[in-house]
């Protein structure tokens, strides 16, 4: 059976989490089924199996929702020959949409997200948000399987799309490569990683909290800068925050943090997006990941730092309490929210100080922070590896395949 992987993001342009899953994910899937890709971006030299377009020229002046549909046509064209296509993100999947209709081959849905509970996209694409909620709404509707990365994922599609039926949803989780994420504790290894550290400004053996993720209004970061005030001074605090949505939402973070820089030190901001190696450097030297979104289909981001053996402190919100055991493997920090898709809470404030409480209380208790690393390490290597996602993935494949032939 040969499947073809539709997605926007793929190496060497990966920039959030469904760029990542893509990427494991076909490695994974070879040892059951033939794979090809085809990804925004333009030709991959050197890739075997991987097909990547550049944009249309002459939609180069064109809204970015338009653009993106121009690559898709492209995609569905060349995915004659498929057997099934599984495409990722609104990106891509009106070329899953377009291959199903062209070529007759069913087609699969992965949900990172949904165009419906992210109404602060319209910031960033303007009339080409409801372009991509157009496009994500009729790929849906249309798919012979939809796959959801956690079962609040499930919930949302179905109250989003009511018109899907509840059968051709399943539910498959995010992976995690293990070994990539696997600190190197050797001579060698602490002697690169002193060096990484050193070069960010990063102290070592001090309190550390951590934050990963994009600048966006889902990560929720100007709440968690806001609940940063709360905690001791002595605590280091390092952003790795980039790729900003908007100017609107760059500048309040700049000013966030400006702010907390009047009032403490240590706090460290990468805006660069660093190589994994150098990733795992900075989290192995942390006491505690934070994750303040307050929209989350799963989180890649807490199995990178779970398989790291770090404690994490989310919100418990969307995919977050999938992956999570509030007690065990770090915080869920309780949150209402508004109920038009922003994520917004309810009561910012509370939100703010329940946030700073989970993570002083982490900070309180060392010993109890260590033994919660373990456990996430633990929970990551039983229920998220990627070996387990394949083989899911692949009964999803077979699933849709023995209904589309009834």
């Amino acid at each position: 059976m040969r499947v073809d992987l539709l997605t926007k993001e793929f190496p060497p342009f990966v920039y959030g989490g469904a760029g990542v899953h893509v990427d494991e994910l076909a490695k994974v899937l070879k040892a059951h089924v033939e794979v090809q890709v085809h990804a925004f971006g333009g030709p991959r030299e050197g890739m075997s199996g991987v097909t990547g377009y550049p944009d249309v020229s002459e939609l180069k002046d064109a809204n970015g929702a338009l653009q993106s549909l121009g690559v898709d046509l492209e995609i569905a064209q060349g995915t004659a020959g498929a057997d099934l296509v599984h495409s990722h993100t609104w990106y891509a999947n009106m070329a899953g949409h377009w291959s199903k209709l062209l070529h007759g081959v069913p087609h699969v849905i992965s949900a990172h997200s949904l165009e419906p509970l992210r109404p602060w996209k319209a910031e960033q694409l303007g009339g080409g948000y409801r372009v991509s909620s157009w496009a994500e709404k009729t790929a849906y509707e249309a798919a012979d399987g939809i796959i959801a990365v956690s079962n609040a994922m499930r919930d949302d599609i179905l109250r989003c799309y009511p018109a899907i039926d509840p059968k051709r949803v399943h539910v498959v989780h995010n992976g995690i490569d293990l070994d990539a994420w696997q600190p190197d504790h050797s001579e060698a290894g602490q002697e690169a990683a002193k060096a990484t550290l050193a070069r960010l400004g990063i102290k070592q053996g001090v309190p550390t909290v951590v934050f990963v993720g994009r600048i966006t209004r889902q990560k929720g970061l100007p709440y968690m800068l806001r609940a940063l005030r709360e905690i001791p001074q002595d605590v280091q605090i390092v952003l790795c925050a980039g790729a900003p949505d908007t100017p609107e939402i760059m500048k309040e973070v700049i000013g966030l943090v400006d702010e907390l820089r009047q009032t403490r030190e240590g706090v460290i901001w990468v805006e660069e997006m660093l190589p994994r190696h150098e990733l795992v450097q900075v989290l192995d030297n942390s006491t505690v990941f934070v994750t303040p979104s307050v929209y989350e289909p799963l989180g890649i981001v807490n199995l990178e730092a779970m398989a790291v053996s770090l404690p994490v402190v989310g919100t418990a919100t969307g995919g977050i309490p999938d992956v999570i055991i509030d007690g065990e493997t770090g915080v869920l920090v309780p949150i209402e929210q508004v109920d038009d898709g922003t994520g917004t809470p309810l009561d910012p404030d509370r939100f703010v100080a329940d946030l700073a409480a989970g993570i002083n209380q982490v900070l309180a208790d060392p010993e109890k922070a260590r033994k919660m690393g373990e456990a996430g390490r633990k929970r990551a290597e039983e229920h998220f590896s990627w070996k387990a996602i394949a083989e899911r993935t692949v009964a999803v494949y077979q699933a849709v395949l023995e209904s589309v032939a009834r």
